[in-house]
């Protein structure tokens, strides 16, 4: 009875570890079907600029603007967070346009951006961390923008620190509000995480996420102020064409891309306002705190009854503290 307990459990096994490799392969590589180009997809807002890429004959970027004539300020650059969009800027930009110009772009391959498919590039992957620094600088540089002060929201605060500390005479301040900077997350070799069973695994993580934008009702304290519209913007991407390909690179680079910015935050000398909300149930808010205390040159406020994105759940409060601390004489860019 035991010899054949033994038997039976060595065939479940078995059956447990071709399932684990031959699983992953009935997730389909093939484009999802009747999607289209970002033009057609595009809001009356949307505009789009074309920046150089090496290996490819340029990417193209999506990107809101709020530019007043008169209006003397700094430029403010606004970084979305992972999964986001320039869009989950859209109720903070016309207050803060009053104080300076506001750009906030799609970073690739999310929004309306490019969605770059492995066969596109032939020098530089373009969904590296290198790569997205780049396409920040870039970008500043195709809309003639000399310096600025960064406003990211979670990852798009790390790219905003990551910039500082890259090219900090391009930074002259940072807001950071709720930054993705003490990550715990396993890191594989690259070798592992191009297996042909993670890479499609990581494309039906990839659907799923970006399919239901599962990672936006996380991202609220309370659920129940996310109206259609915001679902509708936040998931803006899933009308493109490759937009599941795209995101698949990214979360298959991602695996091999470990964050840790954490290991320089002393070198980042520029002036800093770290917003956090008190319910953040992403990056925890003592998390936030921690990064602020060790930036030597920031100031740091909690934002009551709001999560991981204030710029869409607590708008005033974050346009308040953001031309405060502009027009404070002892952190003024």
């Amino acid at each position: 009875m035991f010899r054949w307990l033994l038997i039976l459990l060595g065939g479940l096994l078995s059956l447990v570890l071709v399932a684990g490799l031959l699983g992953p392969f009935l997730v389909s590589p093939g484009p999802l079907p009747g999607l289209s180009s970002a033009a057609e997809a595009a809001l009356p807002e949307s505009r789009f600029l074309t920046i150089p890429h090496d290996g490819t004959d340029g990417l193209q970027i999506h990107y809101l603007a709020r530019e007043q004539e008169g209006v003397e300020g700094p430029v403010l650059v606004l970084l979305h967070g992972f999964t986001f969009n320039a869009f989950t800027w859209n109720q903070v930009m016309d207050d803060l346009g009053e104080v300076g110009r506001v750009l906030a772009y799609d970073q690739v391959p999310y929004g309306l951006s490019a969605k770059p498919v492995r066969g596109e590039w032939s020098a530089g992957n373009p969904f590296t961390k290198a790569a997205a620094l780049e396409h920040l600088f870039a970008f500043l540089d195709a809309k003639g923008v000399e310096q600025a002060v960064l406003v990211g929201n979670s990852s798009g605060a790390t790219l905003a620190m990551e910039a500082a500390l890259s090219r900090p005479e391009r930074v002259s301040g940072l807001v950071l509000v709720n930054p993705w900077v003490y990550v715990n997350r396993p890191s594989f070799p690259a070798a592992v995480a191009e297996l042909p069973q993670l890479r499609r695994l990581n494309l039906l993580l990839a659907r799923r996420m970006g399919g239901s934008g599962a990672l936006l009702d996380l991202s609220y304290h309370d659920p129940d102020r996310i109206t259609d519209e915001r679902r509708a913007l936040t998931t803006l991407h899933t009308r493109v064409r490759h937009w599941d390909l795209a995101w698949g690179e990214l979360f298959v680079r991602a695996m091999s891309s470990p964050v840790d910015v954490s290991a320089h935050l002393a070198d980042i000398r520029q002036p800093v306002l770290v917003i956090i909300g008190e319910q953040d149930r992403v990056v925890a808010p003592e998390d936030s705190r921690r990064a602020a205390l060790a930036l030597p040159a920031a100031t740091w406020v909690r934002v009551p009854d709001c999560g991981h994105v204030p710029q869409e759940e607590c708008p005033e409060a974050v346009v308040s503290l953001v031309r405060r601390w502009l027009q404070a004489p002892a952190t003024s860019p």
